[in-house]
């Protein structure tokens, strides 16, 4: 590292320090959304593969979630892999579900974390179903942030699963088509998405500078904010973050009004 790098990397610092000092804990979001976006572009401007560029996204993981605990954050919904990316290639979705797999586990195993699955469960392949499963179990006593792992996870999917629900769990309790129809809802179709009985989140924030949801919680942020960051995901800084926070406890949150 050049001496231009450390004085840069220095000043960064600093700034995060004075950034994180005038931060108001009382207007930190409970929920924070990630879209994290950029790995392939990262490794591609690195001159690495771009199963390096999806482990450096995973790498991110953890230290992300430290920023987290250290601001008062509450829930956490990290977006891992969309329904979609289930038809890229196999050359690239097998190191993908892999690095998956294992993140779920790291997660598990640091303790701090209470995991749990958003996303169509049964179109992963059985280690990675396995791995969810196993970390949710082992952390569902651990009082931390809830950590979201969305795989295999779409908007829409998310919703088509929501009314079947809610139409099987009114068979099973023998109501009819028309109660049902008339009970329906915005609480009753919350209660049967993958996010039930959590808060919806505050703010949802999407690396590598693209400006739109991609079906990301389509139910849950209808009055979420929005932050886009220009940075690719296995470049984000906690500066990055300290912005991100400022930016939302300077908006006046109207909640569609």
């Amino acid at each position: 590292m050049n001496l231009r790098d450390m004085l840069r990397g220095l000043l960064v610092r600093l700034y995060a320090r004075r950034v994180e000092g005038h931060l108001d804990h009382a207007q930190v979001p409970k929920h924070i959304g990630v879209i994290m976006d950029g790995n392939r572009r990262w490794a591609k401007a690195a001159g690495s593969t771009t199963a390096q560029g999806h482990q450096a996204g995973a790498d991110k993981i953890e230290e992300f979630l430290g920023w987290c605990a250290e601001t008062d954050v509450e829930v956490v919904t990290l977006w891992l892999m969309s329904t979609d990316n289930l038809n890229r290639p196999k050359e690239e979705l097998v190191p993908l579900l892999g690095i998956i797999a294992d993140t779920v586990r790291s997660l598990a195993a640091d303790g701090r974390w209470r995991v749990h699955h958003v996303g169509a469960l049964d179109m992963l392949p059985g280690h990675v179903r396995t791995a969810v499963k196993e970390a949710e179990e082992s952390t569902a006593h651990v009082d931390g942030i809830l950590v979201n792992v969305a795989v295999g996870y779409g908007g829409r999917q998310e919703i088509a699963d929501a009314v079947r629900s809610m139409v099987l769990d009114a068979h099973e309790k023998g109501t009819s088509m028309e109660e049902l129809a008339d009970s329906v809802d915005v609480d009753l179709i919350g209660r049967h998405l993958y996010t039930s009985h959590q808060p919806d989140p505050d703010l949802v924030i999407r690396t590598s500078g693209e400006q739109r949801l991609s079906g990301f919680m389509l139910w849950q942020t209808a009055h979420s904010e929005y932050y886009f960051c220009e940075v690719f995901w296995p470049a984000f800084r906690k500066v990055d973050f300290l912005r991100a926070l400022r930016d939302y406890a300077a908006r006046h949150r109207r909640y569609g009004g």
